[in-house]
């Protein structure tokens, strides 16, 4: 089937997933999982919906193969919450308008849950044998992770989505750095390990604040030690990787955001977020009534380690930043993710082979993803090497969809998507083919 076919195809696919409203919490993703898996097995794709609870249920299809190592083509089909006063599209329209399609999900992440199924429908249709099982995974619950998706999936029916090699979310921008064009492929992420700061005060009534111990303003002391705090930046495999692709070495830890500065803010940005850990300050309890002075004042800190740090190695020096003239508890979450993949395996070798082809003297550089992905569950289930790399045509600046991401008004490129498809087509072909 000729590209410009699998273009439309792909973006008409993607205009009918969203349009499927998968908001999580709920989630609803049995709708979704539904309308992939009616379409797949229209071209031949056999599929299993696997749900812990009917109405949130994961697609895994496949093709399959000999007794060689298995791809998994991974993503999801919940969505963040979408109001649709601050749109100027309905957000569950998934209207193509001057060749974007608009729409919840488009970029984070229908967008490449679409591309993944017409890769594997179109091999489908060609009568593809690869010498190991393609899969095609589209899971629930991935914007929230209450357990329904695919951690569930790696505890409950690891044989459905049990890989070697898997493409994910978390990569894919084009970066153009003076003379040089990267394609950036997360290769790791870092661990997210929130924790609570609580303090405690005396309550008392508002309208005599002298009387209390105001727990609140005490706590917002220790807000703003804690934003003010500059770690040390430490630089890992994947940065070093992206930094001697974008100014040919490899600068000092400290000089390396600013190297990277002139050349692409953007770029910087993600650099200065993958060499450090960081704290945000990002919700607050207190009193529950205006006239009442807080005894305790609770703030949540979202907090991302690089890959390899743990909570134990970090907490002294939280509480030397935070001091030691504020009384308070710190307390822990469960840690998740903090993953890397090597890169010396079969499908990294695809993946800089396509961008070589794609753009001659371009070329493939990793980075650690500041954000989280699916990804860790498969690297901690299977030992999967796992990369985040959804690559782009430069058609939308790496700016502006990252702001659109979890925001109003997200579209995604038609160009874009056929981009996707052929890049899953030839992971696909090298590595399995």
């Amino acid at each position: 089937m000729a590209a410009t076919s699998l273009r439309d195809e792909t973006a008409d696919l993607l205009s009918r997933l969203i349009r499927v409203d998968t908001t999580n919490p709920p989630g609803n993703e049995t709708a979704a999982a539904e309308l992939l898996r009616d379409y797949l097995e229209a071209n031949g794709v056999a599929c299993e919906l696997h749900a812990r609870v009917p109405e949130r249920a994961n697609l895994v299809a496949r093709i399959r193969g000999g007794d060689g190592p298995r791809l998994l083509l991974l993503s999801h089909t919940d969505v963040v919450v979408a109001d649709p006063v601050e749109w100027s599209v309905p957000p569950f329209s998934g209207e193509v308008r001057d060749g974007e399609v608009w729409g919840r999900g488009a970029l984070d992440m229908k967008g490449q849950v679409a591309a993944s199924a017409v890769a594997i429908a179109s091999l489908a249709r060609e009568g593809f044998r690869p010498s190991g099982d393609l899969i095609f995974a589209a899971t629930a619950d991935e914007e929230v992770g209450e357990d329904f998706g695919l951690s569930w999936l790696c505890r409950e029916h690891p044989d459905a989505v049990r890989c070697e090699w898997a493409v994910n979310e978390g990569g894919g921008d084009r970066v153009e750095l003076g003379d040089a064009v990267i394609y950036q492929a997360t290769a790791a992420e870092k661990l997210t390990a929130p924790f609570t700061i609580r303090v405690r005060g005396r309550s008392g009534h508002a309208s005599m604040p002298g009387i209390a111990d105001n727990a609140l303003v005490k706590a917002a002391r220790l807000i703003e030690r804690l934003a003010a705090y500059r770690p040390e930046p430490q630089l890992g495999p994947e940065v070093e990787g992206f930094l001697r692709a974008a100014l040919g070495e490899v600068p000092r830890a400290a000089e390396a955001v600013e190297r990277l500065r002139p050349l692409s803010a953007a770029a910087a940005d993600v650099v200065e977020a993958t060499t450090v850990p960081t704290f945000s300050a990002t919700m607050i309890a207190a009193s529950r009534k205006r006239n009442v002075i807080p005894a305790v004042c609770e703030v949540t800190v979202d907090c991302r380690l690089l890959p390899g740090q743990h909570p134990q190695h970090v907490e002294p020096m939280i509480r030397a930043v935070l001091g030691g003239d504020v009384e308070y508890e710190l307390e822990w979450a469960e840690p998740e993710g903090g993953t890397r993949s090597a890169l010396d395996t079969p499908l990294w070798r695809a993946l800089e082979s396509f961008v070589e082809e794609v753009e001659p003297g371009a070329r493939a550089a990793p980075l650690c993803t500041a954000g989280f992905t699916d990804s860790h569950w498969l690297r901690e289930a299977f030992g999967t090497a796992a990369y985040g790399f959804f690559p782009t045509s430069g058609t939308m600046p790496m700016e502006v969809a990252n702001a659109l991401v979890h925001s109003a008004d997200e579209r995604i490129p038609v160009a874009d998507l056929e981009l996707g498809v052929r890049w899953l087509r030839h992971a696909a072909s090298a590595v399995l083919g």
